[in-house]
């Protein structure tokens, strides 16, 4: 799904995905998407037949997801926490918690830190 989205980008649908980004962030994620190197998506799922779900964390970790996310479904999502993995969702933040929802960002991260 985002790797169609990223062949296609165009201002206005970075601008619609990432409504509080600035113009100028918009025009970064042009660039971004257009050196993107769009095989290195195989790695985010399964690749060469192996899943890329970690099994279990082997230090505390914290796996930060926006909802709704490209890379992560609900049963991912569950797998991981069932992996003992502590999993907080920030909603209607983009792929870059950080920039998009910077208090939704810190919010989630009360209490790991």
């Amino acid at each position: 799904m985002f790797v169609q989205f990223a062949a296609h980008a165009t201002r206005e649908s970075v601008a619609a995905m990432k409504p509080r980004w600035a113009p100028e962030d918009v025009e970064v994620e042009l660039e971004t998407l257009a050196v993107w190197d769009r095989a290195a998506v195989g790695m985010l799922g399964e690749a060469g037949g192996h899943s890329m779900m970690p099994a279990a964390p082997i230090v505390s970790s914290l796996v930060q997801v926006v909802d709704p996310s490209f890379l992560l479904s609900a049963a991912d999502q569950e797998t991981l926490r069932e992996g003992g993995f502590e999993v907080r969702v920030v909603k209607a933040a983009g792929h870059t918690i950080h920039r998009d929802d910077f208090d939704g960002f810190m919010a989630s991260l009360i209490g790991w830190i």
